[in-house]
């Protein structure tokens, strides 16, 4: 229908260039350069008001006020197709209406009265930083409207580093959020963000309780004096309590943590221990 439309305004345009005189077919060239200049300058999702000029079987022309008349589809008038043109449109109604196909050398527009996506999935990018507003949250995360045709989630591991809770105590209904895109499938219809990669990796914290297990106290390094100064002595269990400082070292940091009996406080009863015996 939008061809026999084409073919029908060329060949009256045609038949109208024929019959003017000569010198009034400058000025049409003119206005001809000037839109396709101006239809140049669309792109596609761009938004246009205009009134309805015509209506016909497969759709209906619009005047957009770029010198030429948009045409929008039957299929474009919204959601559902109507059974009828006239069903949706009448002739002199404003209407707004969305850019969707454009081509400036053969002088046509194609508008869409179904106001179109943000972001198609053939936009989104892995890397790519959205930011959007929460429409929906969950224990296991929030869901961000960024513009696609579905929202985003952002799974409670992507919140931030460390992140403990539930996110429904961090976060509100509408609150704006932005974050990072780490996988996108257009084929499942699925968008996965994360907030936690756009924020700078915790630094290493320096564990000084580590540290101090590496330094022997004042007592142990008496003790190792003792025994390489005392080479006929024998004190087996005080020998086996040194060694086993070393052994236990990575239990010692975990028991500190954890809030475990401290191992080096073991080692020194034993060693208490055994110079009492």
């Amino acid at each position: 229908m939008i061809e026999e439309n084409a073919a029908l305004t060329d060949s009256l345009a045609a038949g109208a260039d024929d019959s003017a005189p000569s010198p009034a077919s400058e000025p049409a060239t003119a206005a001809q350069r000037e839109t396709a200049q101006a239809l140049r300058a669309l792109k596609p999702k761009m938004e246009l008001n205009g009134t309805v000029k015509r209506i016909e079987l497969g759709g209906a022309f619009i005047d957009v006020g770029i010198g030429t008349d948009a045409f929008v589809h039957i299929t474009q008038l919204g959601e559902t197709t109507p059974r009828n043109v006239s069903d949706v449109l009448r002739e002199g109604q404003a209407v707004t209406v969305w850019v969707h196909k454009v081509d400036p050398e053969r002088g046509r527009l194609e508008v869409t009265m179904i106001k179109p996506l943000g972001l198609d999935w053939d936009e989104i990018r892995v890397g790519q930083v959205l930011t959007g507003k929460i429409v929906r949250i969950e224990n296991y995360g929030v869901f961000v409207d960024v513009g696609a045709e579905r929202p985003g989630m952002v799974h409670v591991k992507e919140l931030a580093h460390g992140f403990m809770g539930s996110p429904v105590d961090v976060y509100q209904i509408g609150e704006e959020l932005t974050a990072k895109v780490i996988k996108v499938s257009s084929r499942k219809k699925q968008l996965d963000l994360s907030v936690k990669a756009l924020e700078p990796a915790p630094a290493a914290a320096a564990d000084e309780d580590d540290d101090d297990e590496n330094v022997p106290s004042a007592i142990e390094l008496a003790l190792r004096r003792a025994l390489l100064n005392s080479a006929d002595a024998d004190f087996p269990e005080l020998e086996r309590a040194l060694a086993g400082r070393g052994a236990h070292k990575a239990n010692n940091r975990r028991g500190k943590r954890r809030g475990k009996p401290n191992t080096r406080t073991q080692q020194e009863e034993a060693l208490t221990s055994s110079s009492e015996g």
